[in-house]
């Protein structure tokens, strides 16, 4: 019973636009205008932060990996189409970027160490700003 709900089949979790390499060829530089890469591509996954003439698109597939790696995400596919669009509305840039072109990133692994002590001046500016919380008017000191 138990086995019968198993499956052998990989699930494939997809986001964004199915199939945006082979759709990216049949996009051509000035000569397609807005409405056919709409029609082509659909609404953008974003538009440009400061111009509504970049649109970006964006195709993303992961699958569980081997049960040895306790289900970890494979990512299969991650594709980036930008398309930059004139001020008449034709198609006047593209750029196509696939998993092969993304970039690792290492980050460090240091811990940065505070670097305050009971001298510093931090200390005695904290401590000072304490006391006149505590007691602005200065009647309360011992």
């Amino acid at each position: 019973m138990f086995i019968s709900n198993c499956t052998l089949n990989k699930v494939i979790k997809h986001h964004g636009v199915n199939s945006l390499d082979k759709k990216n060829e049949k996009l051509i530089i000035n000569k397609t205008n807005s409405n056919d890469i709409e029609k082509l591509l659909g609404p953008p996954s974003t538009k440009g932060a400061f111009s509504d003439d970049l649109w970006i698109y964006i195709e993303r597939k992961t699958s569980s990996s081997k049960l040895l790696k306790l289900g970890h995400k494979v990512l299969l596919v991650n594709n980036v189409l930008i398309v930059e669009i004139n001020n008449k509305g034709i198609l006047s840039n593209k750029v196509f970027l696939d998993k092969n072109k993304m970039n690792n990133i290492e980050f460090s692994s240091e811990i940065t160490k505070m670097n305050y002590t009971k001298r510093s001046f931090i200390y005695n500016f904290l401590n000072s700003m304490r006391q006149k919380i505590n007691d602005p008017t200065g009647k309360k000191r011992n």
